[in-house]
């Protein structure tokens, strides 16, 4: 008998203090922060009233709240670009300085007069073309009104395929139109309106709205990673956008001077295959170079000696296998410095000094 009330008095206890451990862990509950401040009466811990339906706020995921967050600090950068007398817009660009500096596209405002742009807020301001390189597809804008709302500008080269990528556009005014998608692919290249090519262009998935064009590629951080320039018509899913990191060493130029200063050689070329047995023979690093077709009298290409039919395989210590290597090295090459180009003409090897000049 003893043994069975002190058993049965064990128990009493051991659910007495259960009890007030349910009753602490209830306490303590209301009484949780959230942001340093106590609970509500009648909610749990976490601020939400109890028993309540989940709020709007609550439904969003991470991805959609991502998404709300970049549209809500870099939407009211973005602006339309139209031209005077025209209804709707040509397209689109974005503020990169609080003293009106816009970045578009080059084939936007290419060739346009009387151009307007329009803010989410309804104002509309002129602006000013203030350097355009087509080479590049991206052009500076000014507009002259101070304060502005601006997009801070991040950086291209830490893109990762399958990163979440957000498309901000402006056609028509007061309110931003947005994709949003992840980097499908690095390193595309893409034609320029002028003919030349693109480096290191971003390909994404993003659905790009009409009148989009000049707007801003952001990241989930809300930092410009790119402009978006094109989208192929006939392929579902595929768009471009021009890396945040040549709009950054095309800027300042613009800025500067209203133009790229790139090196220059007075001729034409193509591409052309080597045969196989001169390419070992000569020690060559490729199987393909750049052939003269033509030579400008007066080029910097006739100063050097360059003829019709040499095959250019190398400028400085870099490979030359196609047409757009040669740009693409000429284009970081100082106007005036000389390079030493090799030069295959017939079977034999050639080096010879050029000092590019400046792309008329």
């Amino acid at each position: 008998m003893r043994r069975g009330a002190a058993c049965r008095g064990a128990y009493a206890a051991g659910r007495e203090d259960r009890d007030a451990m349910m009753e602490r862990i209830v306490r303590h509950r209301h009484l949780a922060r959230v942001d340093g401040a106590p609970a509500r009466s009648g909610t749990d811990g976490a601020g939400a009233r109890l028993g309540a339906p989940p709020s709007d706020g609550e439904l969003l995921d991470a991805y959609s709240r991502a998404v709300i967050s970049v549209v809500d600090r870099v939407g009211p950068a973005v602006v339309s670009i139209s031209r005077g007398g025209e209804r709707g817009g040509i397209g689109s660009g974005f503020i990169i300085a609080p003293d009106g500096y816009l970045l578009t596209n080059s084939h936007v405002v290419r060739d346009a007069r009387d151009l307007k742009v329009t803010l989410t807020d309804g104002r509309a301001l002129a602006a000013d073309v203030v350097g355009d390189d087509p080479a590049t597809d991206l052009a500076v804008l000014r507009a002259a009104s101070p304060d502005l709302p601006y997009a801070r500008l991040g950086d291209s080269a830490g893109l990762r395929v399958g990163q979440l990528v957000i498309a901000i556009g402006n056609p028509l005014g007061f309110q931003s139109t947005v994709s949003a998608g992840v980097v499908s692919a690095l390193g595309r290249g893409l034609r320029s309106p002028s003919g030349r090519l693109i480096d290191n262009v971003i390909q994404t998935d993003v659905a790009l709205n009409p009148g989009n064009s000049g707007g801003p590629l952001v990241d989930s951080r809300g930092l410009v990673v790119g402009v978006n320039t094109a989208v192929i018509a006939m392929a579902q899913g595929l768009s471009f956008a021009v890396p945040i990191g040549t709009a950054q060493w095309v800027v300042p130029q613009l800025m500067a001077t209203g133009r790229v200063r790139r090196g220059y050689l007075g001729i034409a070329a193509q591409r052309r295959p080597i045969e196989p047995r001169v390419a070992r023979a000569l020690g060559l690093g490729a199987a393909a170079g750049v052939e003269i077709a033509s030579v400008e009298a007066s080029g910097p290409a006739a100063a050097a000696g360059l003829r019709a039919g040499d095959v250019i395989v190398a400028l400085g210590e870099q490979i030359v296998a196609t047409v757009d290597d040669l740009h693409r090295l000429l284009a970081s090459w100082p106007s005036g410095s000389p390079a030493a180009l090799r030069v295959v003409r017939g079977e034999r090897a050639l080096a010879l000094d050029v000092v590019p000049g400046e792309t008329p």
